[in-house]
């Protein structure tokens, strides 16, 4: 289609009667010049078609594969594919548009290599597996464009990294390419760019035209309790939620965990059993083929509403949903957004997001949101670096690939922003450890995997290739085991953490995949089950499930709390009566102040602390705390922790803990305390099993024949206490300690919560008892311990119910304490 150039993009957008945004020709047009970069536009406001439709309109291309879409899901692999393919049909364009991803069959894949379509729709981890066949520069070397497509979702991960190199090694396969990232919902764009470009490549950046107008609105309640706790579903407000749901259109009704959508899902279909057949469960432990099913009913508009997780987070482009609603706070403004953008995805149509509040905090928490969104306080995402156990995967990749020489793999490394700074040493290490398996493991055959055929490294034994492959990527998968029937014919159901599964025996009943089970047997990495019709059950937790409270957020959070007078909307109203206590017994927090509060119960000596800064944080510092202070004074603490502070509980009276707080809050030698007090060294054990598998030093096994968990745990712990004993210095080792500080002890955020600590005044409060925000905490550590004499809820109910009189309020009802508790 040699005359097809951007009119004829425009005459098509016209004759749907859409407008052509003056962004998408900027989009066009740079790439035209050759130019890359980044487009940053809201969900649904056309980013897809400007980045697809200049390499489309582009005259004067002959046949083979000219462009390469990376997208971060499978599911938004199949839509984004069938949307392009719609884009080149309505333009003319005679090009075939295919998918390339784990689903894909080999006989696909197969001809893909021998007869590449003109776009190939595919994910970080099938771009790698492309790159380890030797033919990857037939297939590659003529591409024009890649198009990385919700970017953002990448840039803070592992998968970023690997990605990062992959492009690098399609550039010089295939010098003429130009690289287009997609992203919504980002506060650091420029790094975002320079991350997805390489250091000192140039690039452009690309803004929508016209902000995405999005609506928050929370569901607040008649009446809301001053001391709010968690710990169970606030399912309390479920009429109200039915009624959003009659009058809404088609719903997407996100949870932040899945055990949390497998209950309101059960609840909704209890509440309105004539709707079972259009309520729908969707995350991602949930088989594939039954996620596939829902997405396609919600295409083509068949369903009221699909309980889901964050499997529904990314863009997949659900045209008939008119509404979103989010149970509990979203912990951050730029996931709010994103959940926000599954609504009204039309450019020029608003979206809206309904908020259901799991407790009284949270409707601070929402508003907080609103008002952060309003400010353009967009959580960034920090690019990981140095990551030498995906630097090794692509070496041997590479190597598998028809093998590469070592001055263009490390020129290929370096060009990237994640190795940017990797030395001749950290270089020589990780070559060594392809090659020999490091100093401890050289002995073993199984671990040089690649040697030098003359000024070339490549893999010759076709073992080591055909396992290499098969474990290729970055994903940290969570040690799952299959769920099928016992009987219609061994059907699945989906996944779930084997953890929960070695805690039942056959004759348990469980809530999965929206419906009762009941456990018949287990069998190797399977649990077989049946329906059960009633009894009680419980509801599989998958690790990850409690996201902590982002920077800003919390810190907004603080302003409206520390200015509720100034701080319309009606949630703000609905807690008037919490910030009155809060302010009367004890204090406000403050942006200038760090408020402490101590109070004596009949369990002890409690010490309250509000840094505000998330659940991670406040679970280091009240570890941090607890050592530093019994180094001062022997002393056993009971620790409490959660989004906006942490609880040390001691028998006995703290000395001066006004005095010695200041000094236990102190960022001096920070590290080497940290260690100290928590044991990093177990923690990061069990973390290099994942930098043990993505190195390959740990082989997952075959499919249908996977090692269990704990399998996969024990090999990659023999080799860490070999590591440590014979080769201490291993940089895998080191990288296996700084993951577990950055990522399960967010040491970087720990560290400038001391820091601020410092410059603001420390205010310390004796209360008369627990106050608004430290009641919480303090049923937090209840729910955690065993409660013989009585139900927790019911003792966490009674304790609400007597600060409720002594509040002034007087009796409160029986449910006053359930109504918003999550």
């Amino acid at each position: 289609m040699a005359d097809a150039g951007p009119d004829r993009a425009a005459a098509w957008f016209a004759a749907l009667g859409w407008e052509v945004f003056g962004f998408q020709r900027r989009a066009w047009e740079a790439y035209r010049e050759g130019r890359s970069g980044l487009i940053h536009s809201p969900t649904g406001s056309g980013k897809t078609l400007a980045a697809w439709l200049g390499p489309l309109t582009e005259p004067g291309q002959g046949p083979g594969l000219k462009v390469l879409w990376i997208t971060p899901l499978r599911a938004l692999a199949r839509d984004t594919a069938r949307s392009l393919a719609a884009a080149a049909e309505a333009v003319d364009a005679d090009w075939r548009v295919e998918l390339r991803t784990g689903d894909t069959p080999q006989s696909a894949r197969t001809r893909q290599r021998r007869r590449p379509p003109d776009a190939l729709v595919t994910t970080p981890e099938s771009l790698s597996v492309m790159l380890s066949y030797a033919d990857a520069d037939n297939l590659l070397g003529g591409l024009r464009c890649v198009v990385v497509d919700e970017w953002h979702e990448l840039l803070g991960s592992k998968r970023g990294v690997q990605l990062q190199l992959c492009l690098a090694r399609l550039r010089r396969l295939a010098p003429r390419m130009v690289t287009w990232g997609l992203s919504a919902t980002l506060g650091n764009l420029e790094q975002a760019m320079a991350v997805l470009l390489g250091p000192e490549r140039p690039g452009e950046l690309i803004r929508g035209a016209v902000p995405r107008d999005i609506r928050i609105r929370a569901l607040v309640p008649p009446e809301v309790e001053r001391f709010p706790w968690s710990g169970h579903l606030g399912t309390r407000l479920l009429p109200r939620v039915v009624q959003a749901l009659e009058s809404g259109g088609t719903t997407l009704f996100f949870t932040n965990t899945r055990s949390q959508a497998e209950l309101w899902h059960e609840a909704l279909c209890a509440a309105r059993p004539d709707w079972r057949d259009s309520i729908a469960l969707h995350h991602g432990s949930v088989d594939r083929a039954g996620r596939e099913g829902i997405e396609a009913a919600i295409a083509a508009g068949g369903l009221r509403c699909v309980v889901c997780t964050s499997s529904l987070d990314l863009g997949v482009d659900f045209s008939p949903v008119e509404q979103v609603i989010q149970v509990g706070s979203p912990k951050g403004v730029a996931r709010l957004m994103q959940r926000a953008g599954r609504s009204g995805h039309r450019p020029g149509v608003p979206s809206e997001v309904l908020c259901v509040p799991t407790h009284a905090f949270e409707l601070v928490e929402i508003a907080a949101a609103r008002r952060a969104r309003e400010a353009g306080r967009i959580e960034a995402r920090t690019p990981p670096v140095l990551c030498l156990d995906v630097l090794a995967q692509h070496l041997v990749t590479l190597a598998v690939g028809g093998g590469f020489t070592e001055a263009e793999a490390l020129e290929e490394a370096r060009a990237t922003h994640a190795f940017a700074a990797l030395t001749d040493s950290a270089w020589g290490w990780v070559m060594d450890f392809v090659t020999r398996g490091g100093e401890a493991l050289s002995a073993y055959p199984q671990f040089r995997k690649v040697v030098r055929e003359g000024d070339r490294w490549t893999v010759a034994d076709r073992n080591i290739a055909r396992r290499h492959r098969m474990a290729i990527g970055t994903i940290a998968s969570d040690a799952a085991m299959t769920v099928r029937w016992s009987s219609r014919n061994g059907g699945r159901l989906g996944t779930v953490e084997e953890s929960f599964i070695a805690r039942m025996k056959p004759g348990d009943r469980f809530l999965f995949s929206g419906r009762l089970l009941e456990l018949v047997r287990v069998r190797e990495m399977t649990a077989w089950v049946k329906a059960a019709r009633r009894g009680g059950r419980t509801v599989p937790r998958w690790q990850g499930g409690r996201m902590p409270l982002s920077t800003e957020l919390a810190d907004t959070v603080v302003e409206l709390l520390a200015d509720p007078a100034g701080a319309a909307g009606p949630e703000m109203a609905a807690v008037r009566g919490l910030i009155e206590v809060q302010s009367r017994w004890s204090r406000l927090p403050s942006p200038d102040e760090l408020l402490a509060e101590r109070v004596r119960t009949r369990e002890g000596h409690h010490l309250f602390l509000y840094p505000f800064a998330g659940r991670l944080v406040h679970e280091g510092l009240a570890t941090l705390l607890a050592w530093r202070l019994s180094r001062r004074q022997p002393a056993t603490f009971t620790l409490s922790f959660n989004d906006y502070g942490l609880e040390l509980l001691s028998p006995d009276p703290f000395a001066d803990d006004a005095g010695n707080l200041p000094a236990a809050l102190d960022p001096g030698n920070l590290a080497d305390d940290l260690a100290a007090c928590v044991n990093v060294s177990e923690i990061a054990r069990r973390q290099f099993r994942d930098i043990a598998r993505i190195a390959g030093l740990v082989f997952p096994g075959y499919p249908g024949s996977g090692k269990t968990a704990r399998q996969v745990q024990a090999s990659s712990g023999l080799i860490f206490d070999v590591l440590v004993r014979y080769d201490a210095g291993n940089l895998l080792l080191d990288q296996a300690r700084r993951e577990v500080l950055e990522g399960q002890l967010e040491f970087r955020r720990l560290r400038q919560t001391l820091q601020e600590a410092g410059k603001r005044r420390l205010v310390v409060v004796d209360t008369p008892r627990l106050t608004p925000l430290a009641f919480p905490l303090w049923a937090e550590r209840l729910q955690s311990q065993v409660i013989s004499t009585e139900d927790w809820r019911t003792r966490v109910r009674r304790a609400a119910e007597r600060l409720e009189k002594a509040a002034g309020r007087g009796k409160s009802d029986d449910h006053a304490a359930d109504r918003l508790a999550g």
